[in-house]
This record gives C-alpha cells, structure tokens and sequence, in this order.
C-alpha cells in the first residue's frame, strides 16, 4: 500500500491548476478505470468548471478545500471545505466558486 498525504496533493493540484491554460488539474490517486473503486483529486480554479457529464456509478464529492456548487437539473448543492456532497444518479456539473479542490470517490457500477 502506499500512503498519500491528501494536504500536500492539495497544494499540488492547486498550483497545477493555477499555472493551468484549463484552470483545473485532475489525478486519480486509488484505482482506475479497471477497478471498482476510484478516487480522484480534482482542482478548480474559482469560476471554473466541469461540464455536465454521466454519473459512472454510485459517487461522493468531497471538499478539501474551497467553495464549490454541485448543479444537476434544477438542484444545486453548495459544499464547502469539510462537506460531503452525494453525487446524484443523473447527469450533473460542478463549479468552483473560489480555487477548491475536492475528492471524487467513485464505485462503478458492474
């Protein structure tokens, strides 16, 4: 097993996304697209965003670090740092309200 030290990813991620064309930096810390379970660290600059996409499978957000709002349809959910957010089973988009990074766990659907 090797061990991740989720703050010093956050700073990384963070600086990666501010020198970022994209405003944003992304990296699957456990798992892959072979496996059940993953997690990914994800970070927005504020006023950026993640289109709307699909669900992949059963999912949680949650905010390391910023202010973020999790829209799908009419709903729209605000998190900050501390928050856990359920992803819901629908197509849905995120947005950074200020630089946030937040933590995307995943079990995909077999």
């Amino acid at each position: 097993m090797r061990r991740e030290s989720l703050p010093e990813l956050v700073q990384q991620h963070l600086a990666t996304a501010r020198e970022a064309s994209s405003g944003r930096s992304a990296h699957t810390i456990h798992g892959g697209h072979d496996q059940v379970l993953r997690q990914t660290m994800i970070a927005l600059i504020a006023g950026q965003q993640l289109d709307e996409h699909e669900n992949p499978g059963e999912a949680t957000l949650q905010v390391l670090q910023g202010h973020v709002t999790l829209v799908a349809g009419d709903t729209r959910s605000e998190g900050e740092a501390g928050d856990l957010l359920p992803i819901p089973d629908s197509r849905h988009s995120l947005e950074a309200l200020e630089d946030s990074v937040v933590l995307l766990t995943v079990a995909k659907r077999l």
